[in-house]
């Protein structure tokens, strides 16, 4: 990995670590579609392709959190359970 590429690995791994378990909500794209969060996969994105040609990935990738989270938004779940892999959604 390049040098920026470590850095931006780091500060991901500390946003994960330090910031993501002390905000109070998932990311939507894990709440909708199950599999990892944007995080995880920003992360995996900039590991395997490097900062600069993980940009289209990356910007991808938020944009279908947007989607999901309006998805639900419009919706009414309230939270999500999951079994295994499978998110389900369910309402109070």
């Amino acid at each position: 990995m390049s040098p920026l590429s470590r850095a931006v690995d780091v500060a991901i791994e500390s946003y994960q670590q330090r910031l993501s378990p002390r905000k109070g909500y998932s990311c939507a794209h894990r709440v909708a579609h199950g599999g990892t969060s944007c995080s995880a996969e920003v992360r995996a994105i900039v590991r395997r392709r490097g900062v600069v040609r993980g940009v289209g990935p990356t910007v991808r990738r938020f944009a279908a959190c947007y989607t999901a989270a309006t998805m639900l938004m419009a919706s009414d779940v309230r939270g999500v359970c999951c079994c295994g892999p499978i998110p389900i959604p369910f309402r109070f």
